[in-house]
């Protein structure tokens, strides 16, 4: 609950959100057509700086992984790339101790290497390409006539492609919380629905900004229906459940693997040659890779070589998750962006009000079977005014706990990752 500074105080509430989907299917009258999302302008970007901005958020995706692992040994999934999205936007409105914070969470570079080279990838992904569907998209929901600071609004629309649109939160409060989320609805096929619950904006609501990016993706070699069988699956060596089981026996199809002993590294294309997922298969159980680290994965990666395989087998799966980040993000090393004694500093946004985050909501849908991958997922960050070892046969056997990453292959950029502990949930 928020506390207020003065009996006269407002509370003023913006939420960022960041969905992620599969299918880009519906048609938007407001603000943009997803088939026609805004250019960014990425003007002094380089390959150079795009690493920079890709090893960043592929560095937050590992420490949130680690941190969400702490409490949470179930199954996982998330997009760093969303979260990393929804919260570079908000930084751009970040001032002092705030942003430092925000800046050291996320690794964000500096902003002169950090909106052209954002912005590059953000245009990268609205590229197209006819093998599968992959698209990102932002908008910027205001609240008409209030006094929003120009510049940040035209850095969010320059350099992140946020257009802005504006809306009555004051006077039409329930329309414009079901505008949003039609808009997020159509965006992810319908996979995040009611994403902003009634009672979360009011009439002292002023900006929704929302972040879209869209994945599906056919396997480069499918396979095939009539090889799933329901197999045993190892949640733990006392605990194996039966669950249906693709099977493959590669006959032509070489694949980039590596077994360092203590695990099996496969990497399963999409048709395109441009995305991909990467399977962190441990020998024994997933402890084994509690504390896995971004450089861990980069040296494994540049072991891998193309390999026959003699056969795959990997289990169906279809999740949901929901995070409440808050708490796990401040953990992170940005506490100060959450207080609500005055030291939260998004001035950058609004003189007119004091900010700090409430609360920042993470919901994913991943599902994976014989064809291919679809994957969803939403993030909502809250804003109030401070008023208050190999074997002879090369046999990839997914059959227990293991960490899947889908990938931009050319940079590495990780679009999603996640943990399965149990495919029946």
């Amino acid at each position: 609950m928020l506390k207020q500074k003065t009996a006269s105080a407002t509370v003023v509430t913006i939420i960022v959100i960041a969905a992620i989907a599969v299918i880009g299917a519906g048609i938007f009258l407001y603000p943009y057509s997803p088939e026609n999302p805004p250019v960014a302008d990425d003007v002094g970007a380089t390959q150079e700086g795009i690493q920079k901005v890709v090893d960043a958020n592929n560095q937050f995706a590992f420490d949130l992984y680690s941190e969400l692992s702490k409490n949470n040994q179930g199954n996982a999934f998330y997009s760093p790339y969303s979260i990393s999205a929804a919260l570079v936007m908000t930084y751009e409105g970040a001032k002092g101790q705030t942003a430092e914070e925000m800046k050291s969470v996320f690794y964000f570079p500096e902003s002169n290497i950090l909106r052209p080279n954002f912005a590059s990838i953000y245009n990268d992904i609205n590229t197209g390409n006819d093998a599968y569907q992959l698209n990102t998209g932002n908008a910027l929901w205001l609240q008409q006539d209030y006094p929003f600071i120009q510049d940040y609004v035209t850095r969010v629309e320059n350099y992140y492609g946020g257009k802005a649109a504006g809306v009555d939160f004051i006077k039409e409060t329930e329309k414009s919380r079901q505008t949003i989320n039609s808009f997020i609805e159509e965006q992810t096929n319908n996979k995040i629905k009611d994403l902003i619950p009634q009672g979360v904006l009011n009439s002292m609501t002023r900006m929704v900004l929302t972040n879209a990016i869209y994945f599906k993706g056919t396997w480069e070699w499918e396979f095939d229906k009539s090889d799933t069988e329901d197999r045993d699956f190892k949640i733990t060596p006392n605990n194996v459940v039966k669950t249906p089981m693709m099977y493959m026996d590669p006959d032509k199809a070489r694949f980039n693997y590596v077994d360092t002993g203590d695990l099996q590294i496969l990497e399963l294309p999409y048709k395109g040659e441009e995305i991909s997922m990467l399977i962190l298969l441990p020998t024994e159980d997933l402890g084994s890779l509690g504390e896995i680290k971004l450089s861990d994965l980069n040296e494994w990666k540049s072991e891998m070589q193309e390999t026959k395989l003699d056969t795959i087998y990997f289990p169906k799966f279809e999740f949901d998750t929901k995070y409440m980040m808050a708490e796990t993000l401040s953990s992170l090393g940005m506490p100060t962006a959450f207080k609500t004694d005055g030291s939260a500093d998004f001035s950058g946004i609004t003189e007119e009000e004091e900010l700090f985050i409430s609360q920042v909501i993470h919901q994913a849908y991943v599902k994976v079977d014989e064809k291919g991958t679809e994957a969803a997922a939403a993030t909502a960050v809250v804003m109030g005014q401070t008023s208050a070892g190999p074997t002879e046969r090369k046999i990839f056997r997914a059959d227990h706990p293991f960490i899947f990453i889908i990938q931009e292959k050319n940079t590495g950029n990780i679009l999603f990752m996640g943990r399965v502990v149990d495919p029946r949930e």
